[in-house]
């Protein structure tokens, strides 16, 4: 039996209490921390050409965005496995922590290779701040009424989604604020927001935890930065380094070689693996995270290309666009929050798969029918029906993977999917870009092709109110670029900034050739959660256990010092009836004059 010691002071067996005031605290705290990293990865975006230009350093822009994606992507699981071991408590204090430094650093930056740097810092502290809190959650509270709450989270999700382009944007373009350059907040303001989330945890995040003695897995670790670096590494730069090129192919053979590695050495270390792969023999377990590879497919699909459509072909600015995918937002927060109630309600989660991924799928299938002339309302409506399949499907599949495994891997089972989700999601957007900008050249030749639609530029290019604004150089010179023998199908794979202001007719053809691709699009999107759709009705749903992961882990160790307890006064009570049919006590017994009063 493995050595333990309880962290708590609460008798032995006694269930662990929380009151609904300390859950709340608690629930604010972890809220907080997720809102870091869900803020981090939305106010960045609108923000980065500013402080590339800023640092001098546009080319290296993408190095910043993939160094934060490898260590927060590679991290996810190492906390799940780790807190587990040593606790939720000290791994989110870590976690936040290592957050802060990362984003004080990151505020200080130099040049784009220090940011790159202290970006990895920061995604090391995010690989917590994701995957702890809905572990935490499923510790305190039992499967149907952390239903109820996960609905919160994900509306902290969506508020960021829509806040972060927005704020942004507003530290983007302000020169200084408090005598500090503005893009430099887009970092600094993480500071208040975490020293407020990490005093609530010091407070009240007190779980007990029983230590367990287990062989930590470092092999596991290694192998898996190993499997996942390289395949995360191409799939941000291969279409710029080509997709066939040494680099990529060398990245190829590592990431095999390191996902081979990963599974021998996790089913060598067996239950104190970095990722058990006794969890992917529950069938429930195996279905939900292949749901959340496919899922991340297309959340991320969306999330990249709507936002993307809205500011070129309709027009919008970086900040705008936020705001304009409100619907998705809110589809996502009602949807999560009722599903959640119901399923606080009636214990029963079956059919949100199956209805989720049915709205994600009808969402990608009204998207295929974008033109470069249909309305920001009517973009709207498929925003909306793939934030009702979204919402329904993040945290039902948590709580399925949750609720398959023992109370003591709940930690690795939330960060495992959570970790796969991320994984699909990365898959979703190299692949969605690959697709788009390999398209963009035919459709927009094609597009130029277009009688209608050439008659229409040049009749533009030669009106001189047209020629003398001066929004309409810079298309201007990338047209007669085109009529010198240019390639027209490649002036969006770089610069789009001379379409900003632009004349409509002379800017129809780039704009329809982008949304003609973009379909394409939204069809491999449609073509993904098709497969997740039908795999959602083979998930299995068995009922939501009644009890919390730390009353489990209570009552089990409690059942276990009964054990110990009746094994022990079984052997005295045989040593008692042993000694008193003993020879000499029974002699004893007949000479000593005192045993027969």
């Amino acid at each position: 039996m493995s050595s333990s010691s309880p962290a708590s002071t609460e008798p032995s067996g006694s269930a662990p209490v929380l009151s609904h005031r300390q859950i709340l605290f608690i629930i604010f705290g972890l809220m907080a921390g997720m809102f870091l990293s869900a803020l981090d990865q939305t106010i960045v975006g609108t923000s980065m050409r500013t402080i590339a230009d800023d640092l001098d350093g546009m080319a290296l822009q993408a190095w910043v965005t993939t160094a934060y994606l490898i260590t927060s992507t590679v991290s996810t699981p190492i906390y799940g496995k780790l807190s587990d071991i040593f606790g939720r408590r000290p791994l989110f204090i870590i976690a936040i922590s290592i957050f802060l430094i990362g984003s004080l650093l990151a505020g200080m930056s130099g040049s784009m290779y220090e940011l790159a740097i202290f970006r990895a810092i920061q995604g090391l502290g995010a690989g917590g701040l994701m995957a702890l809190p809905l572990t935490i959650m499923g510790d305190m509270l039992a499967p149907r009424e952390r239903a109820k709450y996960q609905g919160y989270f994900l509306a902290v999700f969506g508020v960021s989604s829509v806040i972060g382009p927005l704020i942004g944007g507003l530290f983007a373009g302000a020169p200084e604020l408090l005598f500090i350059t503005g893009w430099r907040w887009v970092f600094l303001i993480n500071l208040p927001i975490g020293v407020i989330a990490l005093a609530i945890v010091l407070r009240f995040l007190h779980i007990p935890h029983t230590r367990h003695s287990v062989r930590i897995d470092w092999w596991g670790a290694a192998t898996v930065v190993l499997a996942v670096v390289p395949l995360l590494l191409v799939a941000e730069q291969g279409r710029i380094w080509g997709w066939a090129s040494a680099g990529s192919i060398a990245c190829y053979a590592i990431g095999v070689a390191g996902i081979v590695g990963f599974i021998l050495v996790e089913r060598a270390m067996g239950d104190d693996a970095l990722i058990p792969l006794k969890l992917f023999k529950n069938s429930t377990f195996r279905v939900a995270t292949i749901l959340g590879v496919l899922v991340g497919f297309g959340m991320f699909g969306a999330m990249m290309t709507v936002p993307l459509f809205l500011q070129l072909v309709e027009g919008a600015t970086p900040t705008e666009s936020g705001l304009l995918m409100l619907p998705m937002i809110l589809g996502l927060m009602i949807s999560s929050i009722a599903s959640g109630q119901i399923i606080a309600r009636t214990g029963k989660y079956k059919a949100f798969p199956i209805v989720g991924t049915f709205l994600l799928l009808s969402g990608f299938f009204y998207f295929s029918f974008a033109t470069a002339d249909k309305p920001v309302w009517w973009m709207m409506g498929g925003m909306l029906l793939v934030g009702l399949g979204l919402g329904q499907l993040m945290q039902t599949l948590t709580i399925a993977s949750q609720n398959a495994v023992e109370a003591r891997d709940i930690g690795v089972a939330t960060s495992s999917s959570t970790f796969f989700r991320q994984i699909g999601g990365t898959l979703g957007t190299a692949v969605i870009f690959s697709v788009l900008y390999t398209r963009l050249p035919d459709t927009i030749g094609a597009a130029f092709k277009d009688p209608t639609l050439l008659a229409n530029a040049q009749a533009a290019a030669q009106n001189p109110a047209v020629l003398s604004d001066p929004a309409n150089k810079g298309i201007l010179d990338v047209l007669s670029k085109v009529q010198s023998g240019g390639s027209a199908g490649s002036a969006l794979d770089g610069d789009t900034s001379f379409l900003v202001g632009a004349n409509h007719d002379l800017a129809a053809p780039f704009l329809t050739g982008f949304a003609d691709a973009t379909v394409t699009v939204f069809w491999v999107s449609f073509a993904v959660v098709a497969v997740a759709f039908v795999l959602s009705w083979f998930l299995k749903a068995p009922p939501l256990r009644a009890k919390s992961a730390l009353q489990e882990r209570t009552d089990a160790q409690a059942a276990e010092e009964a054990e110990d307890e009746l094994s022990l006064a079984a052997q005295r009570a045989a040593e008692l009836a042993g000694s008193q049919l003993s020879p000499d006590t029974a002699s004893n017994r007949v000479v000593d004059p005192s045993a027969r009063h």
